[in-house]
């Protein structure tokens, strides 16, 4: 299968110019399928997520945007990706994992925030989750943030949490909804500590002024 080649050749990649990730807890994430939920901090940290978690297949949405390329959709959509329109994603954005989680052994890694430019929060995991019947399983990365780090061998590291189960009768509601937010976020933030007390997430891409 394209996918398991694919993800293999990613993690030799990533061994030989960034050494063997750094993987804690990897025994909290349970069989069967599920939504694996993180903070969005560099584009290729879904890579890292998909290589460690082998030989479980992920399945992902991913900004339209990325799909103009004719070859690289043909190897995303081989890769289990879908496009998503960010700005007018529709019901499929939920009505499509939430097939996928039932109909196939494959899990589905969602971003909460959406981008890496943002912190909040978004309600679609808990859906998808609850929906499907599936727990969340929360997993944070520390690493490089840019290909130059990857080759300076900034290790990465990465910490799965417990999941995360959402009753069949929660309805979801706005303040069951900000609950489960709050949830998510201070699992992450545990996670992160774990790793390292001191850790603070810096977008690469703002830039500071003096």
């Amino acid at each position: 299968m394209f996918y398991s080649f694919a993800f293999s050749v990613i993690k030799w990649i990533i061994i030989i110019f960034n050494g063997k990730p750094d993987v804690q807890n990897r025994q909290r994430v349970p069989a069967g399928n599920y939504v694996l939920i993180a903070p969005h901090r560099t584009w290729f940290d879904m890579l890292f997520f998909g290589v460690v978690l082998l030989p479980k297949h992920f399945f992902f949405l991913a900004k339209k945007e990325l799909f103009k390329n004719p070859i690289l959709a043909w190897g995303l959509r081989k890769c289990n990706v879908e496009p998503v329109d960010r700005h007018n994603p529709g019901i499929s954005v939920v009505k499509r994992p939430v097939k996928v989680l039932r109909k196939t052994d494959l899990s589905v890694l969602i971003f909460p925030s959406g981008t890496r430019h943002s912190t909040k929060l978004k309600g679609g995991a808990a859906l998808i989750a609850k929906t499907a019947q599936v727990p969340m399983v929360p997993v944070v990365y520390q690493g490089p943030l840019t290909l130059k780090q990857v080759f300076l061998r900034k290790q990465a590291h990465i910490n799965f949490g417990d999941p995360i189960y959402i009753e069949k009768s929660n309805r979801l509601n706005d303040e069951e909804q900000a609950a489960i937010e709050t949830q998510m976020a201070a699992a992450f933030t545990k996670l992160d500590n774990e790793i390292n007390p001191d850790y603070v997430y810096h977008d690469p891409k703002e830039k500071t002024t003096k």
